[in-house]
């Protein structure tokens, strides 16, 4: 029976507890806020998104595409729906892939994973904030404000820098560099887009069916559809979510507003002013497009298929569902602990590895979670 450590109670962590803990390892959670998976209880909007059926390297960001690759390659979506449903629920794809609880609530899968913890007796610590880490008697002398204790084998899953009001502030990446690791460059993704104000007056509170499309330098980095918001500062909404894992500032979005209609029956159906457009788009869409076209019917017409949107950056880890960048694969070996310190593990998002919106983040949390489980058997 090992002794083991794991620094954040987020999916990550919690899932790696448990799976460690089924092995008979004695297993202990430090966790800085007071209750376990705050974050995973809001994802999916709230309903639970954890995985997806169509999970492969080419939905990932990382320094090391075949590490990911290998660590996905252990533990498929059907992998994480059994993990999930060994605890009890059913999980169900929808019609994009996209994987929920029956009962589309994702507090209720938090729950799932504290009612095992509890079974296990997995030892929880919460408001309990890790300040350093060191070398210990045993292997590892955790420190923390009035207290300390020490561990054979150490697992950091304390997550990125994004959504900090859920604890994940990035101050965690400290206790990697105190071993020789270091961070790559970091940024918020799954996130709103910034764009020019000036570009979306008279928009806020709009919300399409859309069709969008990255551009850079002409080319096409990426497309969907989806809704798309329109907020004061640029765009929000499920299509702008998925497509923020591909844009960077400077890159334009086009924005079909209605992606179902064939240019050739749109020329045939918009008339002359705002009139023109009624029963085509929103009226106060409409009005915008028209002011924006200066009335002329064919830039009206091309602003239906191709709205343009520069980005000018996001709206920040605050509003971020996820962190792009962190330690890197690189410095792992395929079991993803340190190459610099024996013992010493990483999970979920504290590492440089993200994924698109639709699950991928959650299952890259349970997949990295496994590689370690299997690692200390």
């Amino acid at each position: 029976m090992r002794k083991i450590a794991i620094i954040g109670g987020g999916a990550a962590g919690m899932a790696c507890a448990v799976m460690l803990a089924r092995k008979g390892n004695e297993v202990d959670i430090y966790e800085r806020g007071e209750r376990l998976g705050r974050k995973l209880s809001a994802t999916g909007n709230g309903q639970g998104n954890v995985t997806n059926v169509n999970v492969s390297p080419q939905y990932y960001f990382s320094d090391e595409e075949e590490k990911l690759a290998g660590v996905l390659a252990r533990f498929s979506w059907e992998d994480a729906v059994r993990f999930l449903e060994s605890m009890g629920g059913v999980f169900l794809p929808d019609a994009r892939g996209r994987v929920y609880p029956a009962g589309r609530q994702a507090s209720a899968v938090t729950d799932l994973l504290r009612r095992e913890l509890a079974r296990l007796r997995v030892g929880v610590h919460t408001g309990m904030r890790i300040t350093a880490l060191s070398d210990g008697g045993q292997g590892f002398r955790l420190a923390w404000e009035g207290g300390a204790s020490e561990a054979e084998r150490v697992v950091l899953a304390a997550g990125g820098c994004a959504a900090p009001n859920f604890g994940t502030d990035g101050t965690a990446y400290a206790l990697a560099q105190r071993y020789g690791h270091t961070v790559t460059a970091l940024s918020p993704v799954l996130v709103q887009l910034r764009t020019d104000p000036d570009a979306v007056r008279g928009l806020k509170g709009i919300r399409v069916d859309a069709g969008l499309r990255v551009m850079r330098g002409g080319t096409e980095r990426y497309a969907c559809r989806g809704d798309v918001l329109f907020t004061e500062s640029g765009v929000s909404g499920d299509a702008v979510f998925r497509a923020s894992s591909y844009a960077e500032k400077g890159d334009v979005l086009l924005i079909d507003f209605l992606p179902d209609v064939p240019p050739a029956r749109l020329k045939a159906a918009v008339g002359e002013g705002e009139e023109g457009l009624l029963c085509i788009v929103n009226n106060g869409l409409g009005r915008q497009l028209c002011r924006r076209a200066e009335g002329k019917r064919e830039r009206i017409l091309s602003f239906l298929k191709q709205f343009p949107l520069t980005v000018t950056g996001t709206l920040g880890f605050g509003y971020a569902q996820a962190t792009r960048g962190g330690i890197p694969l690189a410095e792992t070996d395929a079991a993803l602990m340190s190459i610099f310190r024996r013992g010493l593990y990483f999970a979920g998002e504290i590492l440089n590895a993200d994924g698109a919106c639709g699950g991928f983040n959650l299952h890259w949390a349970w997949a990295s979670a496994h590689t370690i489980a299997e690692a200390l058997q």
